[in-house]
Parts: structure tokens; C-alpha cells; sequence
């Protein structure tokens, strides 16, 4: 109803103006001493005229665009239609023979543009005339930077003098392309490049800097966000190629509307995994893929990545129901047409996984469940060697007895040179997987990464509760550095180790350069909005049991080989037998009801690189 009234009122207004028009070029033609005659003939023609602008108006778009993005383009279509109906009108003068001075309608071409377009354009002018601080409206505006002088930069430039709500008024450009320096984008000039940014910043009274290049890659990013730390200023992003593909509406709206915070993984600088779609897919599409732990970190991406490459089906099993209920949830809305099962069940119970896999018979098995957490695992370290060795040996018979095709474990940087009961599990796991996979025809193997950000106790989420309870933030060691990487990136790569396995692999993904964890929570406290040291303080609690400064991604006594995919390697097998692999299963399960004492010597004893650093020793 309300559209319908506004269309109603847009053509009432033409029509006035349309006319008004025709009756001030009359009076610049004639003055007030216009010929009754030529009056006449006007009030005859008036109907005709009118129907015929408002024709060639509606034929050619005038009333389709949301005028408050028009730009050039719609310009230039009002000055095309403006001078073709009165074009035609001038020619129906003509072979009509009407006492009418062709003229007028040369004179109302001019005024039918300046009525015509104005009003289309009057809220734009309002907007620019208001726009600058200190000219007709009295009020504070962010002085904003722009990196990027591209399109982008030039969109949301427009988007916020089209939006005065937006309380921004951009001051500067910064670009890296030395052919626009000293140039303007819609009036706002280009001064410098990224090294310039805190320079430009302190000199022009900068508030906030926004990061306008949706193309850029994240090395890019995270090196620009680098510079825009040196300054005091808030920092946003505004949405990626990718990201703005999925939204919908004006492109000025979605710059402006979907502007984000700088995240914690921007300054990793991790660029985007480049999935060969067609491997992964031969091995994925119309097979039953079993995850364990799929509603854990890794897990649940697992399950979002496996779902995009059409398989028979996917059994999601954990043994926790919550984390399994909100993957169910989340699964129905994106992927319906996919079947799937949760199961509710423990790796640690051997008769429970042979009713799953006789039930499901899955060609393909990814393990993730484990417990991970190194100090919890120090305390407990019976639960440790349950669930994670016990468990995975559980699994990997079982996967052996009902022909599994594929088996791929996930394992850690913690079980290079263990000194945690954590990564002396894993190690054990890898070994458990190079043993087996010397006598069964399923492929066993395993990929081994490092810490995964903002996965469930990450010091990402315990930073940022830190934070919100105004500190201290806790950090064990001053020089402390893990190598971290994406949740999506991880399990991407664990799918694509996955279509490369022959059998017996140990994958170890590329994470990158370290990092400081010192460093990580200084640059969560600013970009949370404070100041590390003044408003959030920094404490250091001293190592933890089980940890280490630093952790390592493969064996002294292992090599890397490079494999076709640049994040991808493969660490040189072990020889390993399972006769073994069963007796240091048999060393473990003896000692599993003894003292915790017992149990970290016993594991020290089937893994000859785990040097522990427990108290307890």
C-alpha cells in the first residue's frame, strides 16, 4: 500500500513539473506578454505532452532505480530520456503544423533536466551539502583513513556521503599503486601507501582506518593490520569477495552495513586452502563417512567440509550429546539432502564401535575424538591412555575387520619429542597406525598439526573471557610460541591428506611461523579496544605441567618430503610390527589401575621419546 502511494505521489509530482516546465519556457520566451494564441494551442497539447514524457519516462527506467545510489550512469539516462520526449514532441510540432515556437521545447529540454534530475537527486545534495563538519549541521564525525583506492574505496567514500548517519567523514586514502598518489576518489585525495599509515594518521587526526580491499590475500591483510597497530586507531574490515558474494542488496550497503572488528585471524595471515575438488571428491562422493568426535572443534568442521562433496552418508559420533545435538541442528539447514546419523557412543567401548560399524559400515573413518588438554591430561593420566591410545586401538581393529577403506587419525605437534602424557598418546596412536597398516588392506594414516585457533581450550577463548572480566590475562611464559592454524583450514587439509594416503603416512600440514603467545593476548587486548598493560594487565603464571616453550612439528630421526600440495608433507615412516604395537598395549593396560606414578613410567617405557617433565618424577 505504502509502495503503491509513493508511486502515485512520484507521478503527480512529474506530472506538475512536466507542465511547469512548458509554462516557465514559455516565459523566458516570451515574458509576460505571451500570445493568447500560443496559450490555447499549450492547453490543447497538454494532455498529449504529458502522456508522452511520462511514456518515454516509464519505457526508459526513470522510476526503477533506489535514487539514493544513483550515480553518472542515471545522469546520463535522465539527460538521454529528457531530450528524446521532447524530441518527439518537437517533431509532432513539426508535422502537425502546431502554432507552437519550436523553441519552447529546446528551452523546456534544459528545465525538464534541472526539475527531472533534481528532485531525483535532492536528498544526495542535502546529504553532501550537510556532509562536511562546521557547514550547516553541527556535529562530531569519525575522521576516517582508507586503505584502498580501488572500487571499494571509492563505493564506501559514496556510501558514507550518501549515509551522514554513519557519522564518518573520510579524510584520506592510503594505496600501494604510486599512479594514484595525489589523485582524489570522490574527492578525497590519495596521500601516501601503507608504510605512510601511522604517519598519515597522526598528522591528519585519523579516528579510524578501514581496510577497503576485499581481494586482498591475508599475508596482505595481516601486514597492514600490522601497520595500523602502530596508531591509536580503531581498525575495521570491510567484507570479502567471497563474503559479499553471499550477501544480498546494494553494494554501498553491504561495504557499510557488513564492516567488521579485526579478528585474531587476520593477523595470522593464513591464506585460504585451494581444495583439488576433483580428488577429494573421488574419494568422498557416495561413501559412508564415519567422524569421530565430530562435535568437537575439528570434528564438526570435518563433517561441514565432508558434507560439500556429495557422500552416501556421514555418521557423526561423539559421546557427548550436546555438542552432537547443535551438529545435527546445524547439518539439517545446510545440508538436507545429505543423510546422516549421530551416534551417541565412547571409542573406548570395543563392542559399542562393532554395532556401529556393523550397522553403518562406513568406507572411510576420521578419528578425532581424543582428549587433548595437556595440564588435565597430566593430572589424569589413566584417562589419557583410555581414551586416547585404548580408544584409537579399539577403532582401528574394528576398522580393520569390517574393511575400512581409509583410516585417518588426527594427531598433534605435541608428539614430536613428547613431554606431555597428552603427546606421548598421540605418538603411541601414530605408531598404532604405522604398525596395523602393515597388515591390513585398509589404509591407515595419519596428519599431524599443531594448535587450531579458537577451538574448544584454545587460549583464545580464555583470553578473550579474560578480557571481558577486565583482566589480568594470563599467559604462562614470556617467550612461550605454538604454531597455530584456522579451524577450516585444518580440516581442509585433513580431507586433502586424506584423498593423497596410500597407507602408513604420517602427513605433517605446514603451520607457518610461530607465534608468541605474549603477543597474541597484546594484540587481543587492542583489538578489543584497550591498551595492554594500562587498562588489561598482563600476568605470567610460569609453565604448566606438560608443557613446553616450544613445539616441533615432525622427529629428529624423521625426514620431510614435499608433496604436490605446497601445505602438505610427508614425514618418513617407522618400522613398526604389530606384535609390537600389542605388547606396549599389554605394558599399558597392566598398569592402568596403579598410581599415576606407575603409569607415566610405563609410557615412557613404549614411547622412548617422551622425556616428562611431572612433578611426579
Amino acid at each position: 500500500m505504502k509502495s503503491n502511494i509513493r508511486k502515485i505521489g512520484i507521478f503527480s509530482v512529474d506530472i506538475i513539473l512536466i507542465n511547469l516546465s512548458i509554462i516557465i519556457a514559455y516565459y523566458l520566451r516570451f515574458g509576460l506578454r505571451m500570445p493568447l494564441d500560443y496559450l490555447k494551442v499549450y492547453f490543447q497539447m497538454a494532455v498529449f505532452v504529458t502522456f508522452i514524457k511520462l511514456l518515454v519516462f516509464y519505457y526508459m527506467g526513470l522510476y526503477r532505480p533506489i535514487w539514493k545510489y544513483a550515480g553518472i550512469d542515471e545522469i546520463i539516462n535522465i539527460f538521454f530520456m529528457v531530450c528524446i520526449a521532447n524530441g518527439m514532441i518537437i517533431i509532432g510540432i513539426y508535422f502537425l503544423s502546431l502554432n507552437v515556437p519550436r523553441s519552447i521545447y529546446v528551452i523546456a529540454t534544459l528545465i525538464d533536466l534541472f526539475f527531472i534530475g533534481g528532485t531525483r537527486f535532492i536528498k544526495q545534495i542535502y546529504n553532501r551539502l550537510t556532509f562536511q563538519e562546521n557547514i550547516f549541521v553541527k556535529r562530531k564525525r569519525k575522521r576516517v583513513m582508507i586503505v584502498g583506492a580501488g572500487e571499494a574505496g571509492g563505493l564506501l567514500i559514496q556510501s558514507f556521503k550518501n549515509h551522514p548517519s554513519s557519522n564518518r567523514v573520510p579524510i584520506c586514502l592510503v594505496d600501494d599503486d604510486s599512479h594514484k598518489l595525489g589523485r582524489k576518489i570522490n574527492g578525497v585525495p590519495v596521500l601516501g601507501n601503507r608504510d605512510m599509515i601511522s604517519f598519515l594518521a597522526y598528522g591528519k587526526k585519523i579516528d579510524e582506518i578501514i581496510i577497503a580491499i576485499p581481494s586482498i590475500n591475508k599475508k596482505d591483510l595481516a601486514e597492514i593490520i600490522h601497520e595500523c597497530k602502530k596508531t591509536q586507531c580503531a581498525i575495521k574490515v570491510v567484507p570479502s569477495i567471497n563474503e559479499i558474494k553471499e550477501f544480498t542488496g546494494n553494494i554501498q550497503d553491504v561495504l557499510l552495513q557488513k564492516m567488521r572488528q579485526v579478528n585474531i585471524e587476520d593477523l595470522l595471515g593464513r591464506e585460504p586452502v585451494d581444495l583439488n575438488i576433483e580428488e577429494v571428491s573421488s574419494y568422498i562422493e557416495n561413501k559412508v563417512i564415519l567422524v569421530t568426535g565430530a562435535g568437537g572443534s575439528i570434528g564438526s568442521e570435518l563433517c561441514r567440509n565432508i558434507g560439500r562433496f556429495n557422500p552416501s552418508k556421514v555418521v557423526m559420533l561423539d559421546i557427548s550429546e550436546e555438542n552432537l545435538y547443535n551438529l545435527e541442528n546445524e547439518w539439517k539447514i545446510h545440508y538436507p539432502h545429505i543423510p546422516y546419523e549421530t551416534v551417541i557412543a565412547s571409542i573406548r567401548e570395543e563392542d559399542r564401535l562393532r554395532e556401529v560399524f556393523a550397522t553403518y559400515h562406513p568406507d572411510i573413518v576420521f578419528h578425532a575424538a581424543a582428549h587433548k588438554h595437556v595440564p588435565l591430561m597430566e593430572k589424569n593420566p589413566g584417562e589419557a591412555i583410555k581414551n586416547n591410545v585404548l580408544g584409537t586401538w579399539n577403532l582401528v581393529k574394528v576398522a580393520h575387520l569390517f574393511n575400512v577403506k581409509r583410516f585417518i587419525l588426527i594427531s598433534t605437534d605435541k608428539a614430536v619429542n613428547p613431554t606431555n602424557v597428552m603427546g606421548a598418546t598421540k605418538r603411541l596412536c601414530e605408531m598404532i597406525i604405522q604398525g596395523i597398516n602393515e597388515v591390513s588392506s585398509t589404509e591407515f594414516a595419519a596428519v599431524r598439526f599443531g594448535n587450531v585457533l579458537g577451538s574448544s581450550g584454545s587460549v583464545i577463548p580464555l583470553f578473550k573471557k579474560q578480557i571481558e572480566q577486565g583482566g589480568p590475562v594470563t599467559v604462562t611464559h614470556p617467550d612461550i610460541i605454538r604454531y597455530f592454524m584456522l579451524i577450516p583450514e585444518a580440516a581442509q587439509l585433513v580431507i586433502q591428506a586424506g584423498a593423497m594416503a596410500k597407507g602408513g603416512e604420517i602427513f605433517v600440514l605446514d603451520m607457518g611461523e610461530p607465534v608468541k603467545i605474549d603477543k597474541l593476548a597484546r594484540d587481543l587486548i587492542r583489538l578489543s579496544g584497550f591498551k595492554p598493560d594500562e587498562d588489561i594487565k598482563i600476568e605470567y603464571t610460569g609453565l604448566r605441567p606438560g608443557e613446553k616453550l616450544y613445539e616441533e612439528l615432525l622427529m629428529a630421526e624423521e625426514g620431510l618430503n614435499n608433496t604436490k600440495y605446497q601445505k602438505i608433507y610427508i614425514a618418513k615412516p617407522m618400522k613398526i610390527t604389530m606384535e609390537e604395537i600389542e605388547e606396549k598395549i599389554e605394558i599399558l593396560k597392566e598398569v592402568l589401575d596403579k598410581e599415576d606414578k606407575e603409569i607415566i613410567k610405563a609410557l615412557q617405557t613404549v614411547v622412548p621419546t617422551y622425556h616428562t617433565s611431572n612433578d611426579l618424577f
